[in-house]
Order: C-alpha cells, then structure tokens, then sequence
C-alpha cells in the first residue's frame, strides 16, 4: 500500500499523546521546560499542548512559588481521574473485572466464576452486569470510561472480535464477544490474548529507562509468552503470537495431547504438577478433586506449594523439575528473539515463585544452549491484582492516549476492527 505522508491534524494529535505519555511516566511532575527537552517539541507546541490537556481534564498544572527573576515554573501532573477504562480477564476458572484510572491505579475490581457457554447472550448479560456492578462500587465517573478490554487465552479473531476455540475453555467455541458486550453495555470494546495484554500492561507501567525487549512468560491454568520487541508489542499476522507451549523440552517427556513428547506446558502447568503429586503420594487422591475442574485443579496445586514452603523434598523435587523444563523453553526464546529480560507472572506463578526465582535464572544462564552476548534479567509483574486483567484495562488507555506514528500516515494499514475512535 502507497503511503503519501501525513498531515497537520494528524502531527497536532500525535503531539498530544508524545506530551501526554512524558507527563505519565513521571508521577511527580513534570516543568515544560523539561517537557520540550524530553519531547524535542518546540515551546510554543509544548505550551499549547499542556493547555489542551488541562482543558480535557487529563492534566493538572501547578505554579511553583516564586524563587527569583523571570516567570516561577508552572508543574503539569497527570489527572488520575481523567480516564478510565475496564479490564475483563476470562480465565477457565473465573472472570476477573477491574477498574483502572489514567494512572494505571487499580479502583475496584471484582471476580465471577467463569460461565459454560451454552447460551453465548447469557454470558454476555452476565458480563454486561458485572461491569456495571463494578463502575457501581468504584464510584468512577462512568463518563470519563473510555472502553474495555478483554484479555482471553488464545486462539482469538482479534479483527472479528471473536474468541474461537480455546484448549482450557471447551465450550467457548466462536464466541461473538467484543461486538456483542459493546452492544450490552454502550462501550467501546477490544479483545486481545492473555499473556499479550499482559505485555501492554507491563510496557504502559514500565520506568521511562525501563526494558523493551522483552518476553512475559505467563503461567496460569496454560503457558504462554507474550512479547515486546522494540517497546512494541508483538502480535503476529492473526494477533496469536506466544503460543509457547509445545515448546519441546525434554523429548523422553509425557506425551503431550498434541501427540508429541515433552511439551514445556504439558510439563509445567498446575494441573500436570497436581497429577505428579497424586502420583508420587505427596497429595492424597481424594484432595486432589476433579482434575477436569480448574478451581479443584488451583486448590491442589496450592496445597502443592505449601508442601514445597514446607520442606517436602518430593514436592520440591516436582517443583524443581518444571522450573527445569520452564529455564530451557526460556532458553530457546530468548534466543530466537534476542531478549533483554525475562518478566514472569499470571494466576498460578506466585505459588511457585519463590522457588522458581532461586532456580530459574541460574538455570538459564548455564545452559550451554544459550548463545546471546549480553546477559538476561529476569523479575517479577509489579502490576496489581490480575496482570491480564489490567493489561486488558491499560490495551483501552494505550489505544486512546499513547503516541502511535502510524497514525500520522495519510494511507495507513487499516487499524484492527473495533478500535477506539
């Protein structure tokens, strides 16, 4: 597609979003001196721009008392209520709803149990009340809510808005999600894979010097990687990209449902671990629940943990064996993509954590399969509550206010159906 370059309209919004974006990553305040230095914007744009987002109620500006000559410094801050948005997190086992404003600060945030999709309209009703259950209780101005956000495991038709047929989820077979909730609740709606919200989550909270070659391994009732490359996020051609679970890392494995042997997420995922542990007689049977039941599955795997906190040396055995398995499938994709850093969270990894972060990273860096130059960091999500669940938050904050040079494109790629206008 020809791209004829870009016009003055376009320039004056992204103006916007590049002042904007400086303001937020810096809580304490920002001068709009230090605002044309960080923007490489002129003054006059700078102070036009400070002014609009105080007249949109996204920035606060304060006059610093006099200290000598010349006009005292006037300080803009973000507007923590200037926007929010709703993030949905559909995992197998429940339904994670939250509120987060401008800032990133999650207001409220409530949890169902995931409903069997029979009657796709029902969900849908339950899922239009539970947000406005959740507006209700945070006492957010409902008409600063920019839109919401769903973060779902994958596989997903992001241009569609349709979640098609996930591994965990066995009745969701092609459901119309992101059109029908709009139309239930009045609202811009965006669909995105769990682990890939999470990546938008990390990247719209990270430090202005902070990483931006990274993956997000995410460990839940499945595994998967979402990426940034670039302090972009990596989507691929269909927006499924990081489908990392038959990564195979130990060939002499279990066999996977996918036929082949060692499959890191068949390897590593909670409900392997329980059933390892029945096995090994350090979970009775009968405690160990309906193995086809994702919540029995969460309760088993905690007991698990508390079993590796204790001391029990089989327990810690399983859980040494999957972080094992888990530092060679990181391995291979820091390799294939060049990483700077390892960030890991989800559901199910602060259970496993402690453990995991006293083997993991050695693990990784001994491994004679590692070929990068430069070392690799590995930490923790600092973001609150449910990373996918904010990350689905923040996708609606990062489409409506961060700098995107692509919209500055008379001729740009069509943007994914559904996008916030």
């Amino acid at each position: 597609m020809a791209r004829t370059g870009t016009n003055l309209e376009a320039v004056a919004e992204f103006n916007v979003s590049v002042v904007l974006d400086a303001v937020r990553r810096r809580p304490a305040g920002v001068a709009r001196s230090e605002l044309i230095t960080l923007t490489g914007l002129s003054g006059m744009t700078v102070s036009n721009v400070c002014r609009r987002l105080v007249e949109d109620g996204l920035a606060t500006e304060t006059v610093l008392p006099a200290t000598g000559r010349g006009k005292p410094p006037k300080i803009l801050r973000l507007n923590p209520d200037g926007g929010f948005a709703v993030g949905v997190h559909i995992d197998p086992a429940v339904v994670t709803y939250v509120v987060v404003d401008l800032a990133g600060a999650v207001r409220h945030h409530l949890r169902t149990r995931t409903p069997t999709v029979r009657d796709p309209a029902k969900v849908v009703g339950e899922m239009a009340s539970a947000v406005d259950d959740l507006l209700a209780q945070s006492s957010v101005d409902r008409t600063r809510v920019l839109g919401i956000g769903i973060a779902a495991p994958g596989p997903i038709d992001a241009a569609a808005g349709v979640v098609i047929n996930p591994p965990m989820l066995p009745d969701w077979h092609t459901v119309h999600l992101r059109e029908a909730l709009s139309a239930a609740t009045g609202m811009p709606v965006l669909l995105e894979k769990d682990a890939t919200a999470a990546v938008v989550a990390e990247l719209w909270f990270a430090e202005p010097e902070g990483s931006r070659d990274f993956v997000f391994v995410y460990y839940g009732t499945g595994f998967a990687a979402g990426i940034a490359s670039g302090g972009d996020v990596l989507r691929g051609f269909s927006s499924n990209a990081g489908d990392a679970g038959h990564l195979t890392v130990d060939p002499t494995g279990p066999v996977c449902w996918c036929g082949r042997r060692g499959c890191v997420g068949n390897m590593t995922v909670p409900r392997a671990l329980v059933e390892r542990a029945v096995e090994r007689s350090v979970l009775p049977r009968a405690s160990a629940g309906n193995m086809d039941d994702v919540l029995d599955v969460g309760e088993a795997f905690g007991r698990l943990a508390d079993a590796v906190d204790a001391g029990d040396a089989v327990a810690v055995k399983i859980f040494t064996e999957a972080v094992e398995a888990l530092a060679r499938a990181v391995v291979v994709i820091a390799n294939f993509l060049d990483i700077e850093e390892v960030v890991f969270g989800g559901p199910f990894w602060d259970r496993m954590a402690p453990l995991a972060l006293s083997v993991l990273p050695q693990a990784v860096l001994e491994d004679r399969a590692l070929v990068l130059p430069h070392k690799i960091r590995f930490a923790e999500s600092s973001v609150p509550v449910d990373v996918a669940a904010v990350g689905a938050a923040t996708l609606v904050l990062d489409e409506a206010f961060s700098p995107r040079p692509r919209s500055l494109l008379l001729t740009a790629p069509a943007e994914v159906e559904g996008g916030l206008a």
